[in-house]
This record gives structure tokens, sequence and C-alpha cells, in this order.
């Protein structure tokens, strides 16, 4: 396998795994998957973070409005790995509860890894949501 191959398997389970649990109410393991290191970084769609103590609050704010998701599908659009650090940009299509309010929603995000002791670390994530 390739550093590539590699990369897309984590991609595809244990992110995918995190968002779900996410959007799930569990915030653990998103935050298990972000960089220890600074600089971390979040512009989001609903809240932006800078540095590990924003994130944190930032997961566990999100995990609290979140719950019984029912649909979470990232359409991978672009994404390279060079040596230690990786980009993914694609789209998020989201069907949970939010503040127990059904919601179905399309993010458009790009995130940057870095490999840190030999695992893909998630170190910034740009979100917006895609209207119209």
């Amino acid at each position: 396998m390739t550093d590539r191959d590699d990369f897309l398997a984590w991609i595809r389970t244990d992110l995918h795994e995190a968002e779900l649990a996410l959007h799930n109410g569990d915030a653990g393991p998103r935050r298990a998957l972000w960089s220890r290191e600074e600089p971390v970084s979040v512009l989001g769609a609903w809240r932006s973070a800078w540095g590990r103590r924003e994130l944190d609050a930032l997961f566990t704010g999100l995990a609290k409005s979140f719950s019984d998701c029912s649909s979470f599908v990232f359409d991978l659009e672009a994404c390279d790995v060079r040596g230690d650090m990786a980009y993914t940009a694609g789209l998020e299509h989201t069907s949970v509860l939010v503040d127990g309010a059904p919601r179905s929603y399309t993010l458009r995000t790009t995130q940057v890894y870095r490999r840190e002791d030999g695992a893909w670390r998630v170190v910034h994530r740009h979100a917006d949501t895609v209207t119209g």
C-alpha cells in the first residue's frame, strides 16, 4: 500500500467513525484524532476555534447539540499526501437532530492533516454550509 492508500483507508474508517460519534453526541473520538501540537484551528460553519483549549470547548458544545445521526456521508472531491502532510476537500452530507430538531445539511469541507508518531492527526478544518 502507498502512503495515499493508507491515508484514504484512515479517512474511510477512523475519521468517518469519529464524525459519526460526534453527530451522535460523543466528542471523544473526534478529539482523539486531532493533533495535540499547536497550531490547530477550525474555521467552522457554525463556530471557529484556535488552539486545543478552544477546540475542546467547540467539540464538546457540538456533541451536546447533536444526537440521533441517521446519515453521515463524506464525498471526497480531492486529496493529496506529501510526506507527513495531507489534505482533503469534499462535501459532508448529514442528517441529525440538532438541539432535538431534525436537520439535514451539506457542508463543503477542507481539512489539513499531519502525521505524528506514525499516526494521522487533524490540524485544521474549514467548513461552510452549501446553500442553493
